[in-house]
């Protein structure tokens, strides 16, 4: 994991195309700016995480009614 440290309206690109932007810091909390090109999708971790849960609970057992 690389780890920097960013002050307000410093950005961080990632592969040429993905620009994140601190917009505001207050107290524990970090606001971000992300600009990427529409077929990158962005999720937070935790809907992603709730999704897959989601999606697993709801697939049928492989082997049923064997």
């Amino acid at each position: 994991m690389l780890v920097l440290s960013r002050k307000v309206n410093e950005k961080i690109v990632i592969d040429g195309g993905i620009v994140l932007t601190v917009v505001k810091i207050e107290g524990g909390q970090v606001r971000l700016g992300i600009e990427a090109p529409s077929h990158v999708k962005v999720y937070r971790e935790e809907l992603l995480a709730k999704r897959n849960a989601s999606a697993a609970a709801s697939e049928e057992p492989a082997l049923a009614g064997v």
